[in-house]
């Protein structure tokens, strides 16, 4: 059961990542857009600030599932390198627990947020409702929550292997 689950784990944050990195290449690309129409051809396109600002923000929260995977989003460091051996298992879930009871958070209120902000529409891009850019935040979380319950079965310690 562990190993089924560590592979969806697996496969969920690879989907996350693979939308981050999207996001990542949508907004260098805008850039990059935005960089020829205003100081090449002097006609600014306003509305490609507005989808970069759009596809940086769901890149973070794409992105973040990855960090609660490799053990690099809660950093209780030097409390963990303390600890006896029995005691870092406690920690572990304590530190899971939280980010899990975060993440519950970030999943009611941001839906809840997305939906009111349906009426709001993008400056720059009227059409585009602001709902869709609000959505990143449970969209996310949702995705953070197998890779924080993986980090629990399977622990992996980046930032402490790579810490000074």
């Amino acid at each position: 059961m562990k190993n089924l689950f560590l592979s969806f784990e697996r496969w969920t944050t690879a989907i996350a990542m693979a939308g981050a990195c999207a996001m990542l290449a949508v907004s260098s690309a805008l850039g990059i857009f935005q960089i020829v129409t205003r100081f090449v051809l002097e006609q600014p396109a306003e509305w490609t600030e507005v989808l970069i600002r759009f596809s940086l923000i769901w890149m973070v929260f794409l992105a973040i599932p990855m960090a609660f995977r490799q053990g690099a989003m809660v950093s209780v460091d030097v409390l963990y390198r303390w600890s006896p051996p029995g005691m870092r298992r406690a920690l572990d879930w304590v530190v899971s627990i939280a980010a899990l009871a975060l993440i519950g958070v970030l999943i009611w209120w941001g839906f809840d947020y997305a939906k009111r902000g349906g009426v709001q529409s993008m400056a720059g891009l009227e059409s585009v409702s602001m709902f869709w850019a609000y959505l990143a935040v449970p969209v996310g979380a949702l995705f953070c929550i197998p890779g924080i319950i993986g980090n629990l079965l399977d622990p992996k310690r980046l930032e402490l292997e790579t810490a000074q």
